[in-house]
């Protein structure tokens, strides 16, 4: 695939955990959405296991290594690289859109990619060489990461991927590996799935920010909101279009967590 500043779309990726690389099924549907659209410039990732404020932006300096956020899995998880370029023009880009939205910005030159981004885009972008940032999100507010990815939306016209990661049901007291990835998830991760697709096909903003009051089983499925706030910032950076369209790329559950995943135009 040949490099391309078309603008690229808006992601709100359902990430997984390392043993996502064991699944033959979605590494493949990771790999092939990112045919579907042209090679990006550069990445903008925002994680759910990066919370920190202020904004802070990841290593541009120097390679301080992959960010292994996860325990008691076997060693072959840790020993996985993904060695993507930096993206020091990036970096100074995303600092001079959100400081003139009144936002003060850090870097981390000791901070590489968690596994909120080099998992999914390991399967994504196998030859790590995409430059990529990362962008901690400074609250768990709906309408200030939803204005923050506003601030953000056009990063699009210079080629950018902006990717929030996250997982669209998150309740690890439903995760069980002795049930296998494909056991049946629970009735509460299948209705907010469901309530999921149908409000991301309407575009409807305001219940996605209000979820907890509007989503059945809101509180079951996001006991802590940390994994469904990327799509705030992800709505927020394709809103600046004027309007949002979601198609679903990725669909179906892994150990009972929907892993529905959107492109945002």
């Amino acid at each position: 695939m040949t490099q391309t500043t078309d603008r690229p779309p808006v992601l709100f990726l359902s990430h997984g955990a390392p043993p996502l690389a064991d699944d033959s099924t979605w590494t493949r549907q990771l790999n092939d959405w990112s045919g579907t659209f042209g090679k990006p410039k550069d990445i903008l990732m925002v994680s759910a296991h990066w919370e920190n404020a202020p904004v802070t932006l990841s290593a541009t300096g120097r390679d301080p290594g992959l960010v292994y956020d996860f325990w008691g899995f076997p060693q072959k998880y840790y020993d996985v690289a993904y060695d993507a370029p930096q993206a020091p023009e990036l970096a100074a880009e995303v600092e001079k859109l959100v400081a003139a939205h009144g936002h003060h910005v850090e870097r981390d030159e000791s901070r590489g990619l968690d596994h909120g981004a080099y998992v999914p885009l390991k399967e994504m972008y196998p030859a790590a060489d995409v430059p990529v940032v990362q962008m901690s999100m400074p609250t768990l507010d709906p309408q200030g990461l939803f204005e923050l990815g506003m601030s953000l939306g056009p990063l699009r016209d210079r080629g950018t991927l902006i990717v929030g990661s996250g997982f669209t049901t998150h309740n690890l007291r439903w995760f069980n590996p002795a049930g296998g990835p494909d056991t049946a998830p629970p009735a509460a991760s299948s209705e907010f799935d469901h309530w999921a697709e149908e409000a991301m096909a309407r575009g409807d903003v305001d219940s996605i920010l209000d979820f907890l009051n509007k989503a059945p089983a809101a509180r079951e499925a996001h006991p802590r909101s940390e994994h469904w706030a990327p799509l705030y910032v992800a709505l927020g950076a394709a809103y600046g279009s004027g309007d949002i369209r979601a198609q679903t790329a990725i669909d179906g559950f892994w150990f009972g967590l929907s892993k529905r995943s959107w492109t945002l135009t």
